[in-house]
Parts: structure tokens; C-alpha cells; sequence
């Protein structure tokens, strides 16, 4: 029997309830690190999500730090997502052990620049190339302020990009994430699939009625994504909706004009069956960055999935989706796949396809390096 392992945890954010995509990573990653008897120290950041008792049952010990949102630290030369985050008291409780670091994204490596835990095994999860990510978000911001704090925060995140070269192992989201981290850190980078809850493949064989796309819709990519998709499907007799907790004036307004295009809003719970009972998955990003979980959930749940390039070049997925990028060509795929049945082959290729992206695989990975 192996002996048993252990590791501190460091989340940029309090992971539970698993409700957004880097909360969803963290918080499997726990869940299925647990499965394989490794034993958690978790150190988490909370500015709004509260004591989470749920989190207790995955680990060892759990420690809560208030992240300091003084915007004194805007002007930090150190990104705020990561001045934000310096804390003493983390420095402290990590130094009562000797076990290997997992930090969760770039936010969260202030203790890499104190050089206290060089001899420790310290692991960087990388969520995005930030400085990417954030000079995306300034592009579809159209608050002016906004804009210029992420054009900002993405200078300073790039300036301290060189930090992860403190780290023993980078593990990477994404393949996009992996080829250019490893030009920049060779050796260091690590591919390790997105984490998520979907264990098993339950996509339906046979036709569903409606094409659905869902998002959080107080995401600017996410508020664009839709329109690109109205205009594509608006002139068809398709039964589209639109899925999201929320939905911008604007984007209501645009669709109580048309019949065949409706608004549901979901929680995180009833978004499942709508993803498994729709005939198509509408997917679009405007970023390629980071990892849509959407994207797995599109495919371990649902039928037939249409996508952009961003979604899904270099994924490993290329092959479960249909692609197309302009507005024609997503309105002819999804008229084409409406009258398809997603077949029991079609469901047999799927989960074949889908077993490297296992969340309890990504965790065995974790375990060998630690």
C-alpha cells in the first residue's frame, strides 16, 4: 500500500459551491486528490463566499484569509491579484509543515517571491496566461475605468509572468496554455486536463427539440458570444435558447421580438438537464484562453456540439465538435444536425474519446509528481 501524501493547497478564491470555472477546477481537484488518500492542507482566500464546513470533509486542515481589496493597492507595482493576496499569516501556517505547494494560479504566488519554501516542492496551476486573459477582458469592457484598470493589471501580470520560474512544475490547463508556457519554462510545464464533476458519459442517443447555448451572462465575451449566436439562428424556425442566472437588458430586449428564441434562467443544478435534453450545444468565446468547462459538460452531457475555433483548437476535443466561425456557417450546421440523430455509435465514440479528460485521471497525475 502506497504511504500516504500530503499537500498544501493555496485557492485564489473559496471553491465551494463549485458555481464558476476556476472554483469548479479547485474544488474536484480537492475532491479527487481526497479519493487517492492524499491529505489536504488547504489555504483559501475569501472576499464574499463565505465559511464553507462542505470543504472540511476533503481535508486535513482549512484556513481562511481575508483578501485585502484596498484599492491603495491598485497602484502596487506587483499585479493586484496578487498584492491582494499577501498574507503573513498563510506564510506562518505553511511553514508548520514541510509538504509540497500547490498554488492556485498566478494570484496566489506571493510566497514564491520570499524564497522560504525553495526546498519544497512547489507546483503553479495555471488557470490562463493571465496577461492574455486580462488584455482580452479590456477589449470587450466597455466601461472605460474597467478597461484601463485590465489593460493595466495585464502589463503588470506579464512583467511578473517570470515569477512561475521559481516554481518546480507548472501545470497547465489547457494545450494552448502548455505550448507557451513550455517555450518559456522548458521542462517545468505540465499538461493536466480541466477538473470537473462528470464522471461517466450521459449524453442521450436520439433527437432533442431545441439548440441551447448557456453562459453567465455578466461576462462581456459571454454578452457578445450571444448576440454573434442571435444573429446566426434568428432567421430560422430553430427553437434556440439562451441559459444563464442573468440576462442584460439589451439581450432581453433583442429576443421578446423574436418567437423561436427564448430565455430560461437556470441555477447550477437544472442546467444540467437542459444541456442533456437539447438536440445542439451552441458554443462561442471571443478569448482563446484558459479551459471552458462548458465545453465538458457540453459534450459529457449533451448531444451535438457546434463551436468556434477558440472553444476548441487544441483542446483534444476538435473531433467530438462541429466547427464553424461565421454566423452562416453556425445557422447551416445547426439546420443540417436538427434533423441528425445523435446515435448509439455516435454515444460509443464519445465515450471513448472523453476518457482522458476522467477527473480522477488529472489527480493521479498530481500524485505521481508529488
Amino acid at each position: 500500500m502506497n504511504s500516504i501524501k500530503s499537500i498544501n493547497i493555496i485557492s485564489f478564491d473559496v471553491p465551494y459551491p463549485p458555481n464558476y470555472g476556476g472554483a469548479i477546477d479547485v474544488f474536484y481537484k480537492i475532491k479527487y486528490l481526497k479519493e487517492l488518500d492524499i491529505d489536504i492542507y488547504l489555504h483559501l482566500f475569501e472576499y464574499g463566499r463565505g465559511f464553507q464546513k462542505h470543504l472540511e470533509q476533503y481535508c486535513k486542515e482549512v484556513h481562511y484569509y481575508k483578501r485585502h481589496l484596498n484599492p491603495i493597492k491598485l497602484f502596487n507595482k506587483k499585479p493586484f491579484i496578487v498584492s491582494s493576496r499577501e498574507n503573513k499569516q498563510l506564510i506562518s501556517n505553511i511553514s508548520k509543515n514541510n509538504f509540497p505547494i500547490l498554488y492556485e494560479g498566478l494570484h496566489t504566488t506571493f510566497p514564491l517571491l520570499q524564497n522560504s519554501f525553495a526546498k519544497r516542492l512547489n507546483l503553479v496551476r495555471t488557470h490562463n496566461v493571465e496577461h492574455f486573459y486580462y488584455s482580452g477582458l479590456a477589449k470587450s469592457e466597455t466601461n472605460k475605468l474597467k478597461s484601463l484598470y485590465l489593460k493595466t493589471e495585464a502589463l503588470k501580470l506579464k512583467k511578473y509572468e517570470p515569477t512561475l520560474d521559481k516554481a518546480d512544475f507548472i501545470l497547465t490547463i489547457s494545450n494552448n496554455e502548455f505550448f507557451y508556457y513550455n517555450r518559456k519554462f522548458i521542462n517545468k510545464t505540465k499538461y493536466i486536463p480541466a477538473f470537473h464533476q462528470n464522471e461517466k458519459v450521459l449524453s442521450k442517443a436520439g433527437k432533442g427539440d431545441y439548440v441551447l447555448y448557456h453562459g453567465d451572462l455578466n461576462i462581456p465575451d459571454n454578452i457578445k458570444s450571444v448576440e454573434f449566436l442571435i444573429d446566426s439562428l434568428s432567421n430560422t424556425s430553430l427553437n434556440f435558447i439562451i441559459a444563464s442566472n442573468t440576462i442584460p437588458k439589451k439581450i432581453s430586449k433583442i429576443i421578446d421580438e423574436i418567437s423561436s428564441i427564448k430565455y430560461k434562467k437556470t441555477s447550477s443544478e437544472d442546467i444540467y438537464s437542459l444541456i442533456q435534453n437539447a438536440h445542439i450545444n451552441v458554443l462561442v468565446t471571443q478569448q482563446k484562453t484558459g479551459f471552458k468547462l462548458k465545453l465538458i459538460n457540453a459534450l459529457f452531457l449533451g448531444r451535438f456540439v457546434i463551436a468556434n475555433g477558440k472553444m476548441i483548437e487544441n483542446t483534444g476535443l476538435e473531433n467530438e465538435c462541429f466547427k464553424a466561425e461565421t454566423k452562416l456557417e453556425f445557422k447551416k450546421k445547426a439546420l443540417t444536425l436538427i434533423n441528425t440523430e445523435f446515435t448509439i455509435s455516435d454515444l460509443e465514440n464519445r465515450k471513448k474519446n472523453l476518457e482522458k479528460f476522467h477527473p480522477l485521471s488529472s489527480a493521479k497525475l498530481i500524485k505521481e509528481l508529488i
